[in-house]
């Protein structure tokens, strides 16, 4: 029997009902939603509503449930309109009529914000773990590769050498920050819409405080209406999440880069790259494309949301069922990239002789200009000095490391013999120690500031 429907005449319409029926999607809440009913038939009893041989009854019952849907033997029905509708139905088959006892001075409206906030919060932690992992397998690498010089880039144009632990390192402080947000975002769902009823409260004095403690919330929604509309801690999340998706596809497109045989600089193992059908020599980076790929969903899921929330009336409306499948889906889509990620990351293969000869001698120019700083020039003369030699080195067919002497002295007599110390790719490494540098002194520092952020974050 439905929830409802007691005041109307006629059945609903098949169309309707496959139309607003959200089981097929909502049922993996089935944990979060018997919870809630527990710890709710808990406060009603405490209210004097429920005797405590009724809220056994039901407690007992529901632990049932949740045993049928563990272990695939819950049997779905057409009336299972959503997961609270199949949990009380089911409640009502194993129990009996005191199952209708259940609902007293709740609504869907209150249970499902609910649950769907214990849901977001289980769902952070258990991408958050993958994040670890993530950071873990990124600072394993860039351990081994502290001094291994390669190309940096702005614009994808040969700009100036570093290291590939930095490159490896930047990724790491990246899903730092995804983290934190993440975390934030949980915070915000860690509010407690349970006992607001549809939207005016629950009139039988529940104790919320204890409610929300016996669900682990922190804290409990301050204004009924509020509390079963808000969906911010959904925006929020999903934002996070793509922001994720973002950097997962910064990578990856940094994967596919370099492990193009032109610049060679990387491989990926053989199990975590694909082939062509028609052409027997291909290695693809398929994977981390996907990444960068998936990154166009995640932004989907959000902005299709925040579409969604855009001018709704206060308190509950039906468009919110909207906000499951985009924060179901975004969570998915993560949960399945992730693992493989890590996997090429940890298996990814350097190659630090084609890192080092892809360095050219124009990525030595900033170095030259602050060989003149250091002799007292202003950077903006020292610069344009140069930008003179390397024009004069391409024009000649030369490099700013075979160009004569001679030849920077006619730009300028602040060039002397010494120059050509200063044109060497480790040494302009090296001089970039300051802290977030590139120097191999630096990037140790960042390696063992990351492990301690990792230690940290864990405590």
């Amino acid at each position: 029997m439905s929830l409802w429907g007691g005041r109307f005449s006629e059945p609903t319409d098949e169309d309707l009902k496959r139309l607003n029926d959200s089981f097929g999607f909502d049922r993996r809440m089935y944990g979060q939603d018997i919870r809630g009913s527990i710890a709710y038939a808990q406060a009603i009893r405490d209210a004097q509503v429920i005797s405590s041989e009724e809220c056994d009854q039901i407690c007992a019952g529901l632990e049932t449930v949740l045993a049928e849907f563990e272990t695939d033997a819950f049997v779905t029905t057409a009336d299972d309109e959503d997961i609270h509708t199949a949990v009380e139905r089911r409640l009502t088959e194993i129990i009996g009529p005191v199952a209708g006892k259940l609902h007293t001075g709740r609504s869907r409206n209150d249970q499902v914000a609910t649950d769907l906030r214990l849901w977001t919060i289980d769902a952070i932690k258990a991408l958050d773990a993958l994040l670890d992992h993530l950071q873990r397998a990124l600072v394993e690498q860039a351990s081994v590769h502290t001094d291994t010089l390669m190309p940096g880039y702005t614009h994808v144009q040969p700009a100036q050498p570093i290291v590939v632990a930095h490159w490896l390192m930047s990724y790491f402080w990246m899903i730092a920050r995804d983290r934190d947000r993440l975390r934030d975002a949980a915070g915000r769902a860690d509010v407690m819409p349970l006992g607001s009823g549809a939207l005016a409260g629950n009139p039988f004095a529940i104790d919320r405080p204890q409610l929300a403690e016996n669900l682990g919330f922190s804290s409990y929604s301050q204004n009924s209406l509020d509390g079963v509309s808000d969906r911010d801690f959904v925006a929020e999340t999903l934002f996070a999440l793509a922001m994720t998706g973002s950097h997962l596809s910064r990578l990856g497109e940094d994967v596919v880069l370099y492990s193009n045989p032109g610049f060679g600089f990387i491989k990926l193992n053989d199990r975590y790259s694909t082939g062509s059908s028609i052409m027997p020599q291909k290695r693809n980076a398929d994977p981390m494309e996907l990444a960068r790929g998936k990154a166009g969903r995640l932004l989907g899921n959000l902005t299709g949301f925040m579409a969604t929330l855009k001018g709704l009336p206060s308190t509950y409306n039906k468009d919110l069922q909207e906000d499951k499948e985009a924060l179901f889906d975004s969570i998915d889509t993560l949960e399945s990239i992730l693992p493989v990620v890590i996997a090429i990351i940890s298996t990814l293969h350097i190659d630090v002789d084609r890192c080092r000869s892809a360095l050219t001698d124009d990525m030595l120019a900033t170095e030259l200009a602050d060989y003149l700083v250091d002799k007292g020039i202003p950077f903006r003369e020292a610069h344009h000095l140069v930008g003179e030699a390397v024009r004069q080195a391409e024009e000649t067919g030369t490099t700013l490391t075979t160009l004569s002497l001679e030849a920077y002295q006619q730009i300028s007599n602040h060039f002397e013999a010494s120059l050509f110390e200063s044109l060497q790719f480790e040494k302009a490494v090296a001089r970039k120690e300051a802290v977030g540098g590139t120097a191999p002194t630096a990037v140790q520092q960042q390696i063992e500031a990351g492990k301690q952020w990792l230690s940290e974050w864990n405590s």
